[in-house]
């Protein structure tokens, strides 16, 4: 008993943060409270014996929380703040007058209709960063992303926050242009081209689902992702995913595997290939 106390009283301590957070994340009291609360019973079961820093575990575990609950909502093709039908569709519309008040001060009504607009990958890198000071390396562990991923999610919510273009045309075409070049650089196998947008740092990342079909987990470094892609996209095509260009690898006439590329300056700084046909089926698609 005096244990659980002592961790009661430590979680107690962090409930305002949490909350905070939660709040920013989900834009409704009620769910909020919910995740908090969540957060705890996950902290009760694990006892709390091997965490080293409580802030950052609990951090870390209310915000796979809050995204957990913002894709289900997507999937439900909810709308909390600014949306259409169904009973629990607009939180902030339902919560009584002292409730929306203070949901209005505390994190502000027109962020709140912009971050609905965020996908929920975006929105938790743009808050837990921006917001909190949370480092990208562990939003890259959340939303399962290289670092270098997870501060472009954050840089293209804050472009879109900002009502900014969320690739402006120059932006796109150079893009593009380094995807293409990573594209034929691997059907032709020219190492050499490889190498020349790849950044030396690069960190190729796969689901378990595209391990399954043959790919490795991770790969680091340039000299050993170009070893890996040499001759290897044949089936690729070039194609925008969620807007960003990327690879499409078509098999047996079936979208089976998307790539996703994250492009800094001239050069690719993490690569990942996603072979989940749920996660798959939520991209918007266009063939270049």
């Amino acid at each position: 008993m005096e244990k659980k106390n002592f961790w009661a009283d430590r979680f107690e301590a962090e409930r305002g943060r949490l909350r905070a957070v939660a709040l920013r994340m989900l834009g409704s009291q009620s769910e909020a409270e919910d995740a908090v609360q969540e957060a705890w019973l996950r902290l009760e079961r694990t006892g709390g014996g091997d965490i080293d820093n409580l802030g950052g575990w609990l951090t870390t575990v209310v915000g796979r929380i809050c995204l957990d609950m913002l894709r289900a909502r997507a999937r439900r093709r909810e709308d909390p703040i600014d949306g259409e039908g169904g009973e629990d569709r607009h939180a902030y519309a339902g919560a009584a007058a002292d409730e929306q008040a203070a949901l209005a001060d505390s994190v502000g009504l027109a962020l709140l209709v912009v971050l609905e607009r965020l996908t929920p990958a975006e929105r938790l890198a743009f808050v837990l960063h921006d917001m909190f000071d949370v480092p990208f390396e562990e939003i890259g562990r959340i939303v399962d992303r290289s670092p270098a991923a997870a501060r472009q999610l954050a840089s293209r919510a804050r472009r879109r926050v900002q009502g900014l273009p969320d690739t402006p045309s120059a932006d796109y075409e150079r893009r593009r242009n380094v995807v293409a070049a990573f594209l034929a650089a691997s059907r032709d196998g020219d190492f050499s081209g490889l190498l020349a947008v790849l950044d030396p740092d690069v960190v190729f990342h796969a689901d378990a689902d595209a391990v399954r079909l043959g790919s490795l987990a991770e790969i680091h470094g340039a000299d050993a992702v170009a070893t890996s892609f040499k001759g290897k996209a044949t089936a690729a095509r070039l194609a925008l995913i969620d807007g960003r260009p990327g690879l499409a690898v078509i098999l047996g006439g079936e979208l089976r595997i998307v790539v996703r590329m994250e492009v800094e300056g001239d050069h690719i700084v993490a690569i990942e290939s996603i072979a989940d046909p749920a996660r798959i089926a939520g991209f918007e698609m266009e063939y270049l």
